[in-house]
């Protein structure tokens, strides 16, 4: 990525910065305003602070669309290029609020064995997602740097798109299979850090006498354990998550900014969709014909129609089309076979 004095990954400086401090004052609304206080999170409110991101998200797609200056080397044509960015950063949030839905499961399965109290899980939430906005930050750069240098990687990612979305669509497992007692990240945690057996507060730390030496000494709480692996889940998901993205666009604006509404979006909704989440069983379907999808048009838009001219070349839209449809279809279809999970659950 390019960093000559008041310019970064093609875009000022000042436009990085703008966003980065309009996420922080989002943060700060909300831990230090609307969630000041340690409660359970309604679906109802869950619903409203989505509502809210979504929003926001929808409006800085204006900006993308209007006044946004995209730098031409990330992509393929000079026409219309504030139109390919617009529907790129769209197709990008979509994708990336896709991709981030399986993490509702993991994240409730991980609250569940660290028994955190549902007035805590918003706080242990909140703090991910300061580590997801890092961490994602590492992972677009590294991606940008070798994608923007060295195009022929986007094959490997076509590949590994395609082999993700079938491994996805033919795998009978739920993709859930995780045994935190014999995680590696938190045996190394324990091993360095003296754990207490509880929760108390709403604190990752605290500081109580030593068993053994009687002396104050620092602990962490089982709540810090369970942020541990809320950014441990946001890693490995990355890993699908990067390559995705990059193989809708290389604009690293787009990408990063598309990257952190989804979450911001997924992470407020999580007490929305904890409960439900098993009624969108044919989500994985709809996304892993986007996975397949995406990186097909990779080998036919890089391969098949620049560089041997077989094919036509499709234009951008047709991806956010594709990706409307797949996953509006299998949201759709997921909520109409699970209709009578509702029923029997009141009944219950």
């Amino acid at each position: 990525m390019d960093f000559v004095f008041n310019e970064f990954a093609g875009q000022p400086i000042w436009l990085w910065l703008v966003f980065l401090s309009i996420i922080a004052t989002l943060l700060w609304l909300d831990l230090g305003v609307v969630n000041n206080h340690d409660e359970v999170i309604s679906p109802k409110k869950s619903a409203l602070m989505w509502a809210g991101f979504a929003s926001l998200a929808i409006a800085f797609g204006a900006y993308i669309g209007f006044f946004y200056e995209p730098d031409p080397r990330y992509y393929d044509g000079a026409d219309n290029l504030n139109q390919q960015a617009l529907i790129q950063y769209y197709t990008g949030y979509l994708l990336e609020t896709a991709l981030a839905f399986d993490n509702i499961f993991v994240i409730s399965l991980i609250f569940t064995y660290f028994a955190v109290p549902r007035e805590y899980q918003h706080r242990v939430l909140f703090w991910g997602i300061i580590g997801a906005i890092v961490f994602r930050a590492l992972f677009i750069g590294a991606g940008a740097a070798i994608v923007n240098s060295f195009t022929w990687v986007l094959y490997i990612f076509a590949a590994f798109l395609i082999w993700t979305g079938w491994r996805m669509l033919t795998s009978k497992s739920s993709g859930h299979d995780i045994k935190l007692e014999d995680n590696v990240l938190l045996k190394f945690v324990r091993r360095i850090v003296p754990v207490t057996d509880r929760i108390t507060n709403h604190n990752f730390f605290v500081r109580q006498p030593h068993p053994q030496t009687g002396k104050m000494v620092l602990f962490a709480t089982p709540l810090f354990l369970a942020l541990i692996m809320v950014e441990a889940v946001d890693i490995v998901f990355a890993v699908d998550s990067v390559p995705a993205i990059f193989a809708v666009t290389r604009d690293p604006f787009i990408v990063y900014t598309s990257n952190i509404f989804a979450i911001l979006g997924l992470r407020s909704m999580y007490f929305m969709l904890a409960a439900a989440v098993e009624r969108f069983t044919y989500l994985k379907y709809g996304l892993s014909l986007v996975l397949v999808l995406i990186g097909a048009k990779i080998i036919w838009n890089f391969g098949l129609s620049k560089e041997l001219g077989w094919v036509p070349y499709l234009e951008p839209q047709w991806s956010l089309i594709a990706t409307l449809a797949l996953l509006g279809g299998a949201i759709l279809y997921s909520l109409y076979r699970t209709r009578n999970r509702v029923g029997s659950a009141t009944a219950d």
